[in-house]
């Protein structure tokens, strides 16, 4: 009991030191917690969303793996709804009509698609919609020239009742006008949503008025889901896919699961990089509170108590530490789950704070990690205070160094280390991505280790070297702080480690980044010989027949030579080792103009030939396919085909790495009409000379198809660059946690230091060192503290970077760029971040009243 009084103690007395080890605890917990909150909320508003819209049993067309995206939906003939009313058990059958494969645009022909990648849904209005939605104002569509939108789109597209609307799909566009808004029952997840009657859904979504995409039916009262599905099947057969409510919520609740784990873990990962940061704070914190408590120890020591209870006592003291910061982390974790909604909210994601879902293992995980992580971070520090003899004890204040221990433990780490480095040599001299990327992933674990081990000796040689460089300037003072820096390597090395974890990610991903940038510029200016590329959107959609009619009329204006349609094709390929599915790109001839593929036998110009194809040289390896062979090709929903291997491609470059080709009248030939998908991509060369006009023209044709995007090949790499450095700001963001709990542990190691040393300082400044002097020692130690850790990391991130890009290599990441500009503003930074770490400990150690400092002991 008096073991556990004076940690309590303890713990209150030191309160101020331990504040920041607890601010690192809070964030490493609040990001797990508030993670897992988040993706809870986000499940829980899909799950709930999926259970109020799911008809009892839901009828729909077969699924076809791998289906030709045609831009329209797949259908269930109409004349099944006779058949539906006479089942015995269904109260009601509606007809549904939905697409996705839409645009929707408003009056100023500006798209109102959500930003977040949502989909833009347009569906007809029957009765059952009223299970998700209600009109609040306006009323239902009347007929084909009205329509219901949904209150989210509304606002924040200012629309209302009375505007216009223009929906443009495969089978042409159209206008109608805004009847009434429709606010959803639960919460919309970011879909831009459109009712529309169902007369109309028919003929401008499908093109026919002899199908729908499907059937929502109602039990009758005392009919269970499951004996209407079995009497529906017995009445229409089991060609259709017929599922009922709960296999409908299970289904959409698998299609968005995918995103939501990743999202989850991801995030999660990083939260696991602040906890591990974190660590080296605890661990530093604890080392130097027990290195102050040494004498105090030692009296405990004397007076009777034994290892286990000054071991208990420090443990006790980190359960505390612990359990405070889990338990703030948790509030925190929520408040960050809140901020991350609204967060979507703005990208267009709209979650409803009301629906906060926090799980009871939430907490309770949140408080596993902080209690679980301080107390083992604390271990060591304790096991080593528990050791100290009380006569060491009482005539040391500090804590000796064990110099054998310190040679195994750099021993220990150099092994480990140099471990890492042979795994990233492997994996750089790797053949194949797959082996390569696991070698990758434990010689980057091992790199790690090894220098956070190798850390205190690697401290005695790159601070010195620093200090030579940055300290030296400042005469007295600068050497005064290279001597403080290096008086205790192992604390010196913890507190660097925690800097150089987050400063070593971002800076491998920054040179995996930059190369991808540079890669897919070398591969544009090599390999695309067409002046312009046509898609619409991203690239998901195939472009529309008018979109498609409009830009080809720009050809009688002379200022385009030709344009090259392609498309893609989802096919059963036969060969010598089995039935394998695969998509081919189905192209004009010109293609081979528009694209300059290398083959390693054959000419690609010859795939284009009446019933011809190419393969990749790597599928051509692992299916044993030889030059002029010939293979079975069905296309989906299609003829079977025999097409010969003209041509095997070339493995060596980013675009189109790993596509098997064909002439677009070969897939035509083979699909019918209905099943031909519309071109994903649309190439354009310009005539001589006529590149501007050209641009111009082609802009202006597509004008009125929002959807559409016509980009040269400047335009075509700013979108790379910009997609790539949305991602790197992301991880970048994601990582600025643990960076910020590494500053804390740099100020936490200052401002413990600065207590530790309170008699040298007194002495110092009896003996004429200046208030000034004195901050400036202690922002130059945080500096080159700081700077240590920086070159390190960044040493390290440039190592991983450069081997993940040869790794990639043969994935088209052919080009190793490495963002100097980036690594020198880090490195700068980091200098930076020092100094600012720094002023707290350095403003507290120049008031420090000198006679009172001296006296301390």
């Amino acid at each position: 009991m008096t073991v556990l009084k004076t940690s309590l103690r303890n713990f209150f007395a030191h309160k101020g030191r331990m504040a920041l080890s607890m601010i690192a605890v809070l964030l490493s917990v609040a990001f797990v917690c508030g993670t897992l909150v988040f993706t809870d909320t986000m499940t829980a508003t899909f799950d709930k969303l999926f259970g109020s819209t799911a008809s009892d049993v839901t009828i729909s067309a077969p699924k076809v793996d791998d289906a030709q995206h045609t831009g329209i939906p797949d259908t269930v003939p109409a004349s099944l709804q006779k058949t539906l009313v006479h089942v015995r058990g269904v109260a009601s059958s509606y007809p549904d009509v939905t697409s996705q494969d839409v645009t929707v645009a408003d009056a100023r022909n500006k798209s109102i698609s959500p930003s977040s990648g949502a989909p833009t849904i347009v569906s007809n209005w029957d009765p059952t919609e009223t299970k998700a939605v209600e009109i609040t104002s306006g009323h239902v569509p009347a007929n084909g020239s009205q329509a219901v939108l949904d209150k989210d789109t509304a606002d924040k597209h200012h629309l209302k009742i009375g505007d216009t609307l223009r929906i443009i799909a495969e089978p042409g566009d159209f206008k109608v006008t805004v009847s009434g808004i429709a606010t959803f029952r639960t919460t919309n997840p970011g879909a831009a949503v459109v009712y529309i009657d169902t007369a109309t859904a028919q003929t401008r979504l499908l093109g026919t008025t002899g199908a729908y995409t499907g059937f929502g039916l109602s039990a009758a009262k005392g009919v269970s889901d499951e004996q209407l599905k079995a009497d529906v099947k017995a009445a229409i057969g089991g060609h259709y896919t017929i599922d009922t409510a709960a296999e409908t919520k299970k289904k959409n609740q698998d299609d968005v699961g995918g995103f939501l784990n990743f999202m989850k873990y991801a995030m999660l990962g990083f939260a696991g990089i602040s906890v591990l940061v974190g660590v080296f704070l605890i661990v530093n914190t604890f080392s130097m509170l027990v290195a102050q408590r040494t004498r105090e120890i030692g009296l405990m020591r004397a007076l009777g108590s034994s290892r286990r209870q000054v071991n208990r006592s420090v443990l006790f003291e980190a359960v505390l530490l612990g359990v405070t910061g889990s338990v703030l982390g948790i509030g925190g974790g929520v408040g960050l789950a809140v901020g991350l909604m609204k967060l979507m909210g703005n990208v267009g994601m709209k979650l409803d704070t009301s629906q906060l879902t926090i799980k009871v293992t939430t907490p309770v995980v949140g408080l596993l990690i902080g209690v679980v992580v301080t107390v083992l971070s604390a271990w060591i520090p304790a096991r080593r205070a528990s050791r100290i003899s009380p006569m060491a004890a009482l005539r040391d204040s500090g804590t000796p160094a064990d110099g054998r221990a310190g040679r195994i433990r750099a021993a220990i780490g150099v092994l480990v280390g140099a471990a890492g480095v042979l795994a990233l040599v492997g994996a750089a001299n790797t053949d194949k991505a797959s082996s390569g990327g696991g070698l990758l992933g434990l010689g980057v674990l091992l790199t790690l280790i090894g220098f956070v081990i190798v850390g205190p000796l690697l401290a005695g040689v790159i601070v010195r070297a620093v200090s030579a460089v940055v300290l030296r300037l400042f005469g007295p003072v600068g050497r005064l702080a290279e001597r403080n820096a290096l008086r205790n390597p192992r604390r010196t090395g913890a507190t660097a480690s925690a800097l150089m974890i987050g400063l070593a990610l971002v800076a491998g991903m920054s040179v995996v980044g930059s190369s991808m940038v540079a890669s897919a510029d070398d591969q544009l200016d090599k390999s695309v010989g067409a002046d312009f590329i046509i898609q619409s959107g991203s690239g998901d959609m195939p472009l529309t027949p008018a979109a498609i009619t409009s830009l080809k009329a720009v050809r009688s204006s002379g200022a385009v030579e030709r344009f090259t349609d392609y498309t893609i094709v989802s096919t059963r390929i036969v060969t010598p080792t089995g039935t394998v599915t695969e998509r081919i790109s189905a192209a004009d001839p010109s293609y081979t103009q528009d694209l300059r593929l290398n083959t390693t036998q054959g000419r690609l110009a010859d795939a284009y030939r009446p019933n011809a194809m190419s393969v990749p040289a790597a599928f051509a390896k692992d299916h044993h396919i030889a030059l002029g062979d010939t293979l079975t090709v069905t296309p989906v929903s299609g003829r079977t085909a025999h097409l010969k291997v003209a041509a095997i491609t070339s493995d060596d470059t980013a675009i189109e790495n790993g596509t098997l080709f064909t002439g677009i009248a070969t897939a035509r030939q083979y699909l019918p009409a209905g099943k031909m998908p519309g071109d994903f991509l649309l190439f354009a060369k310009a005539a001589s000379g006529q590149q501007d006009r050209a641009y111009t023209a082609l802009k202006a044709a597509v004008a009125d198809y929002p959807q559409v995007k016509v980009r040269n090949q400047a335009d075509y790499k700013s979108l790379i660059h910009k997609q790539v450095n949305q991602l790197l700001y992301m991880i970048d963001g994601l990582l600025g946690l643990a960076i910020i709990v590494a500053i804390l542990g740099v100020i936490n190691t200052l401002a413990l230091s600065v207590v530790e040393r309170t008699r040298e300082i007194g002495l110092l400044r009896a003996i004429g060192m200046s208030r000034r002097q004195m901050r400036r020692m202690i922002r130059l130690e945080s500096v080159v503290i700081a700077l240590f850790g920086a070159l390190v990391g960044l040493g390290l991130g440039l190592g991983w970077g450069s081997t993940a890009q040869q790794v990639l290599a043969s994935q088209g990441l052919g080009i190793l760029r490495v963002p100097w500009a980036t690594i020198v503003s880090v490195f700068i930074g980091s200098a930076v971040v020092g100094l600012l770490a720094a002023l707290l400990p350095a403003f507290r150690a120049g008031r420090m009243n000198v006679l009172n400092a001296i006296a301390t002991d």
